[in-house]
């Protein structure tokens, strides 16, 4: 069964990830460095983490496996999460795979070169309803792909199985 990991301190979708994980049935594990609010389910599993640079990040790339849905804005989490086979939405919808992620870092190493020279100053644009919308649409598919792709697995491994179970 695919669960789905918030990094969660600033995430701005964690309402409508709530949302769409219970639709689903799925456990949701809401990683932060505080204690957040979160709705009271049996699904959903708050984790605080102790202070300190990634704490959150490197319990959430020690725990995901492949088919598993993380949420996140963290584009080196993304990474870590991608090489374990994981499905990585940032909050604004746009799916970090490996066909993407390699492009992601790249950009990310760069825009930080740049601020770090004073070359470019400011943050991002603002978060939208558009944004909102696209992200939930994104999660949706996300679940579903996770899900025929975990049952394929499954299956696969069973078909590759000697009969009885046994190895020769």
């Amino acid at each position: 069964m695919i669960r789905i990991f918030i990094d969660a301190d600033a995430c701005p979708v964690r309402d409508e990830t709530y949302q769409v994980a219970e639709r689903h049935g799925l456990k949701t594990y809401v990683v932060s460095n505080r204690l957040l609010a979160a709705p009271a389910s049996p699904q959903i599993e708050r984790i605080v983490v102790t202070d300190g640079m990634d704490v959150a990040d490197d319990w959430i790339a020690e725990h995901v496996k492949a088919h598993d849905i993380v949420i996140s804005s963290d584009i080196p989490l993304a990474a870590r999460c991608v090489a374990k086979k994981a499905c990585v939405l940032n909050p604004n919808g746009r799916i970090l795979d490996e066909n993407a992620i390699g492009m992601a870092l790249a950009m990310r190493n760069l825009m930080e070169d740049l601020r770090s020279t004073g070359t470019m100053l400011g943050g991002g644009k603002s978060f939208t309803k558009k944004d909102r919308s696209a992200f939930l649409s994104a999660l949706d598919t996300a679940v579903v792909r996770g899900k025929k792709q975990a049952t394929g697995s499954v299956l696969a491994a069973r078909l590759a199985a000697p009969p009885g179970g046994r190895s020769v």
